[in-house]
């Protein structure tokens, strides 16, 4: 799709390459340079004048879809997370700059006109450690998905080094996919100032903090998904009027974005997001929300990073399973263990959620498939499972 009046090229960066997106990012907002293609794959020559960066979403929900983001969609982003972490400061990017979280990174460094640091491919705590030292500022924040607060909380726990350079930053914003409340506890329990954030591509990142919408988002829930208002929302996808249309739609002169994500919104205007309207099986009749089901078992020690998935029951339909890596292997090699975890965590969930909702059983497997965002790949979970590998 094209937006606002006019053309500008549209120039592949290499989303690997960080130095190379932050200098893209720094040419597009001073110099009006090209639009930024993040993505894969053909794109078109040129694309709406007022267009900064096409990146692709994750594909955590289905096919990666391509996001056309403004300059001004990114700058007012920028400006609300300032404004609730309660001012700019020097970021240490973490995250893949072709996705919108280190993106954003990039961007808020920039309007800052601070310098970037940055850790390591793989993620190491001690890496951390030693990339935060070079930070300069007062004021210093990170991005991170749960895993990589997850290691930063066990390293923490054992390493005082480790655990007073995390301890210094004035906020750890973790968003991507739900935070294990166990796994937040533990890392204020060590002196973390951790800000969980939800948004998405098309909210060019985090809108809402702790649950409350920063800058000038809005929220409302139409049949129990949530929608969200805001000037940091995306102009659509690229090429792709449906599904732009099905996504974004105007009401009253406001533009709101349908996330597909149901949620409660409490009376003092706290959203509680409660999972993928789509991640839903029926087991016996009911709906099962896997989303429900992963959030509960992370609760328990040792499961923080288990994925529910799916899987066909011809007594039942669809029946959750437990899916976890390696790391828990031989915590389950035991067959009296693996059933007592087993009841544990059916009787957690069916109290919790329901008796519909109970895993059938907890499946480990040596290495959790993974997108590039670090985000569980789901669907090729679900597949080791169904192939029995």
């Amino acid at each position: 799709m094209h937006s606002g009046a006019g053309e500008r090229q549209l120039a592949a960066v290499d989303g690997g390459d960080w130095r190379a997106v932050d200098a893209a990012v720094r040419e597009r907002f001073d110099s009006d340079g090209p639009a930024l293609y993040l993505g894969t794959g053909e794109h078109p020559e040129s694309v709406g004048a007022s267009t900064a960066v096409v990146i692709e979403t994750s594909g955590s929900t289905g096919i990666p879809k391509r996001v056309v983001l403004s300059e001004a969609a990114l700058r007012a982003s920028a400006d609300a997370t300032a404004h609730a972490l309660g001012g700019t400061g020097q970021w240490l990017l973490c995250l893949p700059a072709h996705y919108v979280a280190g993106l954003q990174v990039l961007v808020r460094s920039h309007l800052a006109g601070l310098p970037v640091e940055w850790v390591e491919p793989g993620f190491d705590a001690e890496a951390f450690a030693a990339a935060s030292a070079r930070l300069t500022e007062e004021r210093r924040y990170v991005s991170l998905v749960p895993a990589q607060l997850a290691r930063l909380v066990e390293a923490g726990e054992q390493s005082e080094g480790v655990r007073a350079a995390v301890a210094r930053f004035d906020a750890l914003l973790t968003g991507g996919q739900a935070m294990p409340t166990a796994l937040a506890d533990r890392a204020r329990a060590l002196g973390y100032t951790v800000v969980r954030s939800y948004g998405s591509s098309e909210t060019a990142t985090g809108c809402i903090y702790d649950g409350y919408p920063v800058g000038a988002t809005r929220t409302r829930l139409v049949d129990g998904v949530l929608e969200i208002a805001s000037p940091t929302l995306a102009d659509g996808y690229l090429d792709a009027p449906g599904l732009t249309d099905a996504a974004f739609r105007v009401e009253g002169g406001t533009r709101w974005y349908r996330t597909g994500d149901r949620a409660r919104i409490h009376a003092d205007g706290r959203v509680e997001v409660l999972g993928r309207a789509d991640n839903v099986i029926v087991s016996g009749g009911i709906n099962v929300s896997l989303d429900r089901v992963e959030a509960a078992v992370r609760e328990v020690p040792g499961f923080e990073g288990a994925v529910a998935v799916g899987v066909p029951s011809e007594k039942w339909g669809h029946v959750p399973v437990v899916v976890v890596d390696g790391a828990l292997t031989g915590a389950l090699a035991d067959d009296q263990g693996a059933e007592d975890v087993l009841a544990s965590i059916r009787r957690l969930v069916r109290e919790s959620i329901g008796v519909a909702a109970q895993p059938e059983r907890i499946v480990a497997i040596e290495r959790m498939p993974l997108l590039a965002s670090g985000k569980p790949d789901r669907r090729a979970v679900t597949r080791l499972v169904a192939s029995g590998d």
